[in-house]
């Protein structure tokens, strides 16, 4: 208790220190909670904001933050909305402008075949996988405070998005289906693909108005890795009819990874030997030369006219420039709500999860309200030009950084690649050949109807949907690789290992959302099962000092007699009131007949002596509800019954506010909460002192 000491305890010149301090030295007065805040307390009131009425306190409440939008406050408002006004004035052209110039061209190259590729997992045409490569990519830009993140087509959406799709709008059963049926049926397909982007997105913009940035800390790392992991293999599952060419429906709800695999393995005598060897060139071609795969595939099926010689279907048409613009149906909003949210949740989930590894990486910090409002308004405006939904991307988001990227910058010049495409660049995918889907002769009839909504030329798009079903795989590496981490993850935690793989199993098992659903439940009840697990730590004096560890770590720590100092480091809710009350009765010696020997952490042959003095070290109670503190109350009242004095140490103000409700002053005075555990220590040992009973053996111990 050295800190406590005054200075008559200090070794004069040529003095060996003595590591026990003696009883007798001269201690500072100990501090209680309400002599702390005379000395060191904020004695003055906050100005009128909290005076008078609740009503009246709103109002003025209301009517600052209205201030707040008018001069300064407007422009600090506007600052903090739009990031490029904060970072563009201190742009180091000459710097980064090449390396974003660079990274934004590689990843534009990169967006125009993996877009296409995932509006095929989306069900929707590849023409809308450049849409939504485009506009969301441009707002993120100038709403995002990423600088190294890469916004776009996610695997993971595409899968969830098509799989609401399907189900929402499902092909009929004879499957073969005109040309007037199958435009139809896409235009269909694409309104709710869109409508599940503006409900995403609407929910998001809801989420960022009541501040729910700090959602993102309940979806774990372990929870997001697992989910991308189960994810990317069925992304593996769903492309494999395309690569056999196999006119397969696509299986939807839980065990669809399963159904996938029994039908393909059915129709395997079936597959198509053209289609098998486009799949087998392109996955072969596709690791090292990723992007060129797609102009050698096209070459190939030109010389070769697979499309006419072997049935090979092409892409069709690719449209120039853009559709109008058009609210979704939003009559469909009840129906795609509960698709909604999880498509919502892991859109926040990983954006704000890779924005912060690359922001702890570079130093600097993100905003993860503001990331809630950049990809809100990303998908909601992006679905009124057929977009479907959309986020950060794993594999884009690596390439940008790996190619120089410094800056959102980046982005435009990511669009401009996008944009050219869609404008001017169409004819050279002329022959870019695509798989069969089932009952789907030639899209010429959506190309009718397609063209005639849209502003500008079209160009034909011959292209495989095998070499996009093998990008569609190829660009899943990133997500499988994930699984090379989980030995060190069960070094590291056992327990967040568990989520991991409870996750991923429950992912591939029954559905990516119902996956997420689990693993957030699980990792939640783990959290909930540790803090029911924690021990009650009776604690000990380490001599010469003024620290107090756990009896259970050395044998050299002092224990005082008739003293007990205990140590709950956990919350004290309804979880963990039944072992709150019986942990600590247990150390106390109070039973339900009364008096009992009280537990012991020290050495197996010490005497337990009775507790007459208890000091509860309320540091680690982070918080109490009303059933904890009801809890905490009777103890108070079962040790005042017991003859033992009860002394508390450290509670959090919000900790005491709730205790100080539930009546735990009728029971313990003001001058029985002190400001630390060594305070309370040195008032507990003057108390034992003068009872004249202890004394002497208190002297003995303490030296």
């Amino acid at each position: 208790m050295s800190g406590l000491l005054g200075a008559s305890t200090c070794p004069g010149p040529g003095e060996a220190s003595d590591p026990t301090p003696p009883l007798c030295a001269k201690f500072r007065e100990p501090l209680t909670e309400a002599r702390f805040q005379q000395l060191f307390g904020d004695t003055e009131l906050e100005p009128e904001l909290f005076s008078g009425p609740a009503w009246r306190r709103h109002c003025r409440q209301w009517k600052w933050r209205a201030r707040a939008c008018w001069g300064p406050g407007a422009w600090r408002l506007l600052l903090a909305r739009l990031p490029p006004l904060r970072w563009l004035p201190y742009y180091r052209w000459r710097a980064w402008l090449l390396g974003d110039a660079v990274a934004g061209v590689t990843v534009g190259i990169v967006h125009v075949p993996q877009g296409m590729a995932f509006a095929l997992l989306t069900s929707v045409p590849p023409v809308f996988g450049l849409y939504t490569s485009f506009f969301p990519v441009l707002i993120y830009t100038l709403l995002g405070t990423g600088r190294h993140l890469s916004t776009g087509t996610f695997a993971v959406l595409s899968l969830m998005t098509g799989s609401a799709v399907e189900r929402l709008v499902p092909e009929p059963l004879g499957g073969n289906l005109s040309g007037i049926q199958r435009e139809q049926l896409d235009a269909q397909r694409v309104g709710a693909a869109s409508a599940l982007a503006f409900g995403s997105g609407a929910l998001m913009l809801g989420m960022f108005v009541l501040q729910l940035g700090v959602l993102s800390t309940f979806l774990s790392e372990p929870v997001v890795k697992a989910l991308t992991s189960g994810a990317a293999l069925h992304v593996l599952v769903s492309q494999l009819p395309s690569l056999l060419g196999l006119p397969l429906p696509r299986q939807i709800g839980c065990f669809a990874l399963f159904k996938t695999l029994a039908a393909v393995l059915t129709a395997l005598p079936r597959s198509s030997p053209a289609e098998l060897t486009i799949s087998a060139l392109s996955l072969a071609l596709l690791v090292p030369i990723k992007e060129l795969n797609v102009l050698l595939a096209s070459v190939l099926c030109f010389t070769s006219s697979l499309d006419t010689r072997y049935n090979v279907q092409i892409v069709g048409l690719l449209p120039g420039g853009f559709l109008q613009p058009h609210l979704p149906n939003l009559a469909e909003l009840p129906r795609i709500l509960a698709d909604s949210l999880p498509i919502a949740l892991v859109t926040f989930a990983v954006s704000v999860s890779l924005a912060s590894i690359y922001a702890d990486k570079y130093s600097y910090t993100i905003d993860s309200n503001q990331e809630l409002l950049a990809h809100g308004i990303s998908n909601l405006i992006s679905s009124l030009f057929s977009c479907f939904p959309n986020s950060a991307t794993l594999a884009t988001t690596s390439l940008l950084v790996d190619a120089g990227g410094n800056t959102q910058l980046a982005g435009l010049f990511s669009c401009i690649v996008v944009l050219s495409v869609l404008l001017w660049l169409g004819p050279f995918f002329h022959y870019l050949p695509k798989v069969r889907s089932r009952g789907d002769e030639v899209w010429g009839g959506w190309q009718g109807w397609l063209h005639a909504r849209t502003l500008g030329w079209s160009a034909h798009l011959l292209s495989p949907k095998a070499v996009l079903a093998c990008i569609n795989i190829s660009s899943m590496r990133q997500m499988f690789f994930q699984m090379q981490e989980l030995p060190q993850l069960w070094r590291i935690s056992r327990v967040d290992f568990a989520v991991w793989m409870v996750t991923w199993v429950a992912v591939v098992i029954l559905s990516v959302d119902l996956g997420l659903a689990v693993g957030v439940v699980f990792s939640m009840m783990t959290v909930v099962c540790r803090t029911q697990r924690v021990q009650c730590l009776a604690l000990g004096l380490a001599e010469g000092t003024e620290l107090y560890r756990p009896l259970r770590e050395s044998h050299k720590l002092l224990q005082v007699p008739g003293l007990c100092i205990l140590s709950y480091p956990t919350p004290l809710y309804f979880g963990t009131c039944g072992q709150f009350r019986r942990t600590l009765l247990q150390h106390l010696g109070l039973g339900e007949g009364g008096r009992e020997t009280p537990k012991t952490d020290g050495p197996s042959d010490a005497v337990a002596e009775p507790v007459r003095v208890v000091v509860l070290d309320c540091s680690g109670v982070t918080f109490a509800d009303a059933a904890g503190a009801r809890e905490a109350v009777q103890l108070a009242s079962r040790c005042r019954d017991a003859g033992i004095h009860l002394l508390l140490a450290q509670c959090n103000a919000s900790v005491l506010g709730t205790l100080t409700q539930a009546g735990l002053l009728d029971g313990v005075t003001p001058e029985q909460l002190f400001v630390s555990v060594q305070d309370a220590a040195v008032h507990a040992l003057e108390r034992l002192v003068r009872d004249s009973s202890k004394g002497s053996g208190i002297q003995e111990v303490l030296g």
